[in-house]
């Protein structure tokens, strides 16, 4: 993760240097980075609606050729390159970003190394923020809290409705892990989550508006 994570700290170095405030740079950061993966994420969304929309199709497919494998296969393949999409095309972003979002963790959980080189430096810089003493130690209870919350929302804007019961029930067990998590992480580090989280959810509410005035005009 050194590959990644040293230049993510220069970043989060550099726009330390002009905002002078620690917390105010770890959403600037945030921020920037998450704006970076815009295309990335733009085409996972892309193949992720084209995937669902070929749902109706693929049904007719299972149920016409469920006593012939070869053909549904056949069949399916068919599908795919009719309609231009490509199964893993979902897949392919999200492998893209994992390792950047491990880089990330891997920064701010460990800024005196990746960001300030030193750890005379890193203490000698203010880490107050808001109602925050320090974003170095955890915060037992409010960004935990706010965690788990933008945690729970980004789970049910991006979630689609046809989503089986195991995936409603994470929904609401991956929030109550964030927020446990959150209790022992740096503040830092908690920040970085809600504030990547809040920008996800604006960005899939704006993603969602946008696509469903296309199917209103298309239809």
């Amino acid at each position: 993760m050194n590959i990644l994570a040293q230049p993510l700290g220069l970043l989060l170095r550099l726009i330390h240097g002009i905002t002078g405030n620690y917390g105010l740079s770890i959403i600037t950061f945030t921020v920037l980075v998450k704006l970076s993966m815009l295309p990335l994420t733009l085409k996972q969304t892309k193949s992720m609606n084209d995937l669902q929309a070929m749902q109706p199709k693929l049904k007719d497919i299972q149920e016409k050729y469920k006593n012939d494998q070869e053909k549904l296969n056949a069949k399916t393949m068919e599908l795919y390159k009719e309609r231009n999409v490509s199964p893993f095309g979902g897949c392919l972003p999200l492998l893209i970003q994992f390792p950047i979002i491990i880089g990330l963790f891997t920064v701010l959980r460990s800024p005196e190394v990746y960001v300030f080189a030193s750890e005379e430096i890193y203490h000698s810089i203010s880490t107050n923020f808001l109602w925050l003493k320090n974003l170095v130690d955890p915060d037992p209870v409010v960004l935990p809290l706010l965690a788990g919350l933008t945690t729970y929302l980004t789970s049910i804007t991006t979630s689609s409705n046809s989503n089986g019961q195991s995936q409603k029930i994470l929904n609401y067990v991956m929030p109550i892990m964030i927020f446990w998590w959150g209790r022992s992480f740096s503040a830092g580090l908690t920040l970085y989550w809600v504030a990547s989280n809040s920008f996800q959810v604006v960005q899939q509410l704006i993603l969602s508006r946008t696509n469903l005035k296309i199917q209103t005009e298309i239809n």
